[in-house]
Order: C-alpha cells, then sequence, then structure tokens
C-alpha cells in the first residue's frame, strides 16, 4: 500500500491563514480548514465574518469545532512537514497581519480588500494559486484599516456617494444618503481617474503658460538689459563729444584770449619804451635849459636860444590809446559756437532716443465703426480724410459725431508702444491717444484731464492740448511725427520723425483703462488752403 506520505502533500496539512502546519485545526461552515487560533484572531477583528478562502459570509460567527481527523493526521505527518523560516519586518513597514498569529513578523506586500488583511511574500501565495482567492482585489499594504471602515457603522466602505461626494458602506445607503445616487467605488473611480486626468492635463497647460510668462519676463528684462547698455553707451557717446567739444571750446577761448592780452601787452610795451625815450629826450632838454637859463655869458645865450626854444619832436599822446582786449565779442561768438554744438550732440541724443523707442511699434488700423461721418478712411485702414461730406451712416456708442475723430481698432493696457503718422501737406490735424471712456457725443475738451493726450497743429502754430495749452516751437515743416506711450510709467511722448528730435512729453500721467490711437485730419479747408490731403499711418523706418 502506497505510503501517506506519497497520497499527501505539505499543502494539505498548512492552514492557508499563517501557511504553517496546523495547529489545533478546526472546520468552518463552508468546509475549510484553519488553525483555531488563525481564525478566531481574524474574526476578532472583523465586524463581518467570512471564510478566508471561499470569501462566504456568514450572518452568525460559527461555532468552531476540532477537525478530529485532520488533527490526528497533522500529528502523523508533522514530523515530515518542513516549517518555514520567517524573516524579521523592517521598523517603519507595514507588518504582515498573518504573520503575528504565528509569532514572526514580515513585511506586507499587498493589501486584501476582501479578507481586509495585510499579506507577505509568502502568506500572500493562496491568493496567486486558489481561484476564488485570485478575484479578490489587492492594493497596496496598509496599516489604518480604520481608515477603510465607516466611522458611523464600522463596516468596509465599498461604495461612493454622488450627491455628497463622499465614500459610503452599505448600511449608509439605508440611512443619511438613501435618496442619493450611490455606486461602486470601482465606478467612481474611474470617473474620478478620467477627471484627474483632465485635471493634470490642465494644471499642465497652466504650468506651461506660466513657464512661457516667466519666459516672455526674462525676456523682457534681457531686452531692457540690452536697451539699457544701448542707451547708455549712446549717452556716454553723446556726452564725452560733448565734453570734447567744451574742452575744446574752452582751450580755443582761453588761447584766443591769452593772444589778445599777449598783443595788448606787446602794444603797450612798445608805447611805454618810446614814451620812456621821449622822457628820455625832454629830461635831457629840460637840463639844457635850466643850464643855459643861469649862465651869465650872454652871448652863450643868445646863440644857444634858438636851438633850445623848441622842445624836441615827440607824438601827441592825447590820442594814443590802449583799450582791453575785445574780450566780449569773442565770448558771444564762442558761445554761439557751443551752443550749435551742443544743439548738434543732443540731437544725436534724441535720434538715439527715437531709435530706442521705434522698437515698440505696434500695427494699428483705423476703426470705421468709429469714425465721424464726414471721414473717409482706407480700406487698409491705415488711412483718413475729410471728405467735406456727411455720410448717412448707422449710429452706435463708439461713433464720435460732432468732432472728426477715429479711434483704431486695437487698444493698449499695459506696455510700452509707438506709432507712426504722416502729416505732411496737411494745414491742420490732431494726433495722439485716448482713453476709452471718452465722450464721443456732443462737445468734447480735449485735454488729459478728460482723457485725451494730444497734439494739434493748425495756423502754423503746435500746441499740446492742455487745460492751459503748451506752445511748441516748430523748427522746420513737420512731415511725420511719432507717438510714444509708456503705459506704465504714465508717458505720453511725440517726435518729429524726419529731424529726428523730440517734440514734447506729457509726464506723471495717470492710466487706469485701455488707451487707443486717435487721429484728427482736420478740416476740409481752412481759410482757403486746402487740407485735403490724408493722414497715414506710416511703417517705422529705422534709420541711423
Amino acid at each position: 500500500m502506497a505510503s501517506a506520505n506519497t497520497i499527501w502533500s505539505e499543502d494539505n496539512f498548512s492552514c492557508s491563514i499563517c501557511l504553517d502546519v496546523f495547529n489545533r485545526p478546526v472546520t468552518t461552515p463552508c468546509g475549510h480548514n484553519f488553525c483555531r487560533t488563525c481564525i478566531t484572531k481574524l474574526w476578532d477583528d472583523q465586524v463581518q465574518y467570512n471564510c478566508p478562502v471561499c470569501n462566504e459570509l456568514f450572518h452568525t460567527r460559527p461555532d468552531l469545532r476540532v477537525n478530529t481527523l485532520l488533527s490526528e493526521m497533522v500529528d502523523q505527518f508533522k514530523p515530515s512537514v518542513r516549517v518555514k523560516e520567517q524573516p524579521c519586518v523592517e521598523p517603519g513597514e507595514v507588518p504582515c497581519d498573518v504573520c503575528k498569529y504565528t509569532g514572526t513578523q514580515l513585511k506586507a506586500v499587498k493589501f486584501c480588500l476582501v479578507c481586509l488583511i495585510s499579506y507577505c511574500h509568502t502568506h500572500l501565495e493562496p491568493h496567486q494559486r486558489v481561484a476564488v482567492l485570485k478575484k479578490h482585489l489587492l492594493v497596496e499594504p496598509m496599516d489604518r484599516l480604520e481608515d477603510r471602515k465607516c466611522k458611523k457603522h464600522n463596516r468596509l466602505l465599498e461604495l461612493f456617494c454622488q450627491t455628497d461626494q463622499v465614500c459610503v458602506c452599505q448600511f449608509c445607503t439605508d440611512g443619511d444618503h438613501r435618496s442619493h445616487p450611490v455606486v461602486p467605488l470601482e465606478e467612481e473611480y474611474d470617473v474620478k481617474t478620467a477627471q484627474l486626468g483632465k485635471i493634470e492635463f490642465d494644471v499642465h497647460q497652466m504650468i506651461q503658460k506660466r513657464k512661457r510668462k516667466m519666459k516672455e519676463i526674462k525676456d523682457t528684462v534681457d531686452r531692457s538689459k540690452a536697451d539699457a547698455d544701448r542707451q547708455i553707451a549712446d549717452t556716454e557717446q553723446v556726452l564725452t563729444a560733448l565734453m570734447s567739444s567744451i574742452e575744446k571750446w574752452r582751450d580755443d577761448f582761453n588761447q584766443t584770449v591769452k593772444e589778445k592780452l599777449k598783443s595788448t601787452e606787446k602794444q603797450a610795451e612798445g608805447l611805454i619804451k618810446e614814451l620812456e625815450q621821449e622822457i628820455e629826450e625832454l629830461t635831457n632838454r629840460r637840463s639844457e635849459v635850466k643850464q643855459l637859463s643861469h649862465t651869465e655869458d650872454h652871448l652863450h645865450l643868445l646863440q644857444t636860444f634858438s636851438s633850445l626854444k623848441n622842445p624836441p619832436h615827440t607824438r601827441d599822446w592825447t590820442k594814443v590809446e590802449v583799450g582791453p582786449p575785445p574780450y566780449i565779442g569773442s565770448l558771444g561768438r564762442s558761445l554761439d559756437q557751443l551752443e550749435e554744438m551742443m544743439n548738434m550732440e543732443t540731437k544725436k541724443l534724441c535720434a538715439a532716443e527715437l531709435k530706442m523707442v521705434q522698437q515698440y511699434e505696434v500695427d494699428v488700423t483705423l476703426d470705421p465703426d468709429t469714425a465721424h461721418p464726414h471721414l473717409i478712411l482706407s480700406k487698409d485702414g491705415k488711412q483718413v480724410h475729410n471728405g467735406g461730406v456727411w455720410k448717412n451712416l448707422p449710429d452706435n456708442h463708439k461713433r464720435f459725431t460732432n468732432y472728426l475723430y477715429v479711434l483704431t481698432r486695437q487698444s493698449f493696457s499695459s506696455g510700452r508702444f509707438y506709432f507712426e503718422v504722416q502729416v505732411k501737406n496737411k494745414t491742420e490735424w490732431c494726433l495722439g491717444v485716448a482713453r476709452e471712456s471718452i465722450n464721443r457725443k456732443g462737445f468734447l475738451k480735449v485735454t488729459p484731464e478728460k482723457g485725451y493726450w494730444n497734439i494739434y497743429f493748425t495756423n502754423d502754430q503746435l500746441v499740446f492740448k492742455d487745460y492751459s495749452d503748451v506752445h511748441l516751437p516748430l523748427r522746420a515743416e513737420l512731415q511725420k511725427v511719432g507717438v510714444f506711450v509708456d503705459y506704465d510709467e504714465g508717458l505720453v511722448s511725440f517726435y518729429d520723425v524726419e529731424a529726428r528730435v523730440h517734440i514734447y512729453s506729457a509726464t506723471g500721467c495717470t492710466f487706469r483703462e485701455p488707451l487707443y490711437p486717435i487721429l484728427c485730419p482736420g478740416n476740409y479747408n481752412y481759410e482757403g488752403s486746402s487740407n485735403s490731403a490724408p493722414l497715414i499711418i506710416s511703417p517705422v523706418n529705422q534709420t541711423e
């Protein structure tokens, strides 16, 4: 007869909980065997009682009875059964819940959501072998089982309330969440996983957007540094040339003054030498006359008198003058030369400044919905002139009806921007920027207080429109005007582009809403002179 050892294997005498040889084996109502200690401790930690092998649920805790036959067989085969060695768990790791029943502690590698037990590699083996246990859901090990139980009913959280967005147990659906839609955790898990995917994508987009903004800021700083270095270099070059010119003017002026002084001194030395010579001659004659006047020799006095009665030949010194050198004239002429040099260097500085602001060129086009009915715009939105005839256009809140203005489509609420407008062959025009909320109907007061920062040309006069108009110098006929705005700094500057000089700057402005470039081509005729030429928004041509 075959021996028992060849018929039965070691697995037939091992508890599926501790995986060790049965110790006082007992049988559950479903027919599975466990060590009495193992199954007892397991059920002591659970609210519901189920079989760890087949997961059959028992409504009441079963009375366990010793499996006599199995106990006898275990005693018979125990000497041949190998007892497995178990290493200890490391501090901070989740221990295997089964190991603690055997007196050893192994690190848990999985937690079974059905058995509600953490398993080490050894005790997890049945879940990988037994068909019923393979259906159990395994997750990462956890040492706080109470976090997965309902605080109110002490039951496993298996459902999700979509109304309150909380995890609930089966008993909760009969209480506070009775009328709420409830789904299994797995179903809501899929929903939330999909939402997390979208959230992750959205967060990624936000990160990318902020990275782009960060790069934009860094690029702006780099450009600002480059602009600053270039501005410093240009200014240094101009100021160096200016100081060199001033030093040369000083040296030339001093040399001129010294030369004139030297000339005066030389003239004075010659006159003094001549005077000294005459004084010497007159002194000698005086001595001769005095000596002759004391002689008692009548003949000698009479013979000599005729040669001494007339003084020696001398210059008429009453008309001889040595005036101071003409320094005042020289100083005036030198100052004129210095002023001319300074104007040239200042013009170089203005040209460098204009070149810098031209880098902030923006492409703007005129908005026909804002144009006064007299104005005619080109198809590309770059030109405007006064047609002199009222057009029947649909009125809207954006259109100017009393003044010949038109705004651009584009507005600006931060940073810097620059545009140029050709004003050639016009006798009247107005241009600049205006805030969005300006009054476009009825009487307009075109001042910064009312939201306008404009320069106005008429009757050969150029003014900045303010509470008190600021009259600006006209060096030559204006051909093209550049407008630069630094929104954050509250600055509006105007430039004569052809002459490359600064016209005027409004500083300390307060901007709290979008700004629009604004143009006015003026009246159709002004005092008999044609003003039909258009204002033209021109591309920037940066020339040296």
